[in-house]
């Protein structure tokens, strides 16, 4: 019973702040409202005994991805002064768009999940071996770096990342004459 009140906790404040994110005006507290939304993510994974996957999001996510998004945003002065409204004419579509994309959701989580009777709900999750964890943490780090399964794709996101990160730089690099301007 307390997994789920902690679970809804975490769920209430990772949804509060995704909203938060896409409504708010000032870009830099639009991506402290993400690392929050992320931290509760990680505490979800957490929840549902994932511990490397928790880990993993916070060393990632808030650990990497939010402080580069932090970065760009305070690189580019221009940026921090706007204060433009979070909406535009597009507010109609992106909610039909949402509304029938949770429709098919429902419809899809529906026909391959039916509803279980309330005591099955109620009933604590199934205790994992602690042999296979290890082995599957084991075996997703080997397959990182062998030759034969994804060290080229995490090669390939490394080289994205640092060319993204290049290129905000390079963005936001003040020009000659730029910088009397601000």
């Amino acid at each position: 019973m307390s997994q789920q009140i902690i679970f809804f906790l975490l769920a209430a404040i990772t949804l509060t702040s995704a909203i938060v994110v896409v409504t708010m005006r000032n870009l830099f507290h639009a991506a402290l409202a993400l690392m929050v939304s992320f931290l509760g993510v990680a505490g979800i994974y957490i929840l549902l005994e994932a511990p490397f996957l928790g880990m993993a999001q916070l060393l990632v996510y808030i650990g990497a991805i939010s402080m580069l998004i932090i970065f760009a945003i305070m690189m580019t002065r221009r940026l921090m002064q706007t204060n433009e409204t979070p909406f535009n004419s597009q507010v109609i579509g992106s909610l039909i768009g949402s509304l029938l994309v949770l429709a098919i959701l429902v419809l899809v989580i529906g026909r391959l999940y039916p509803l279980a009777p309330a005591d099955a709900v109620l009933q604590t999750a199934p205790q994992v071996d602690p042999a296979v964890l290890q082995s599957s943490v084991a075996r997703m780090g080997r397959s990182f770096v062998s030759a034969e399964a994804y060290v080229l794709p995490f090669e390939l996101a490394s080289v994205l990342l640092l060319a993204a990160l290049v290129g905000s730089i390079i963005i936001a690099w003040p020009r000659r004459g730029e910088e009397d301007n601000q």
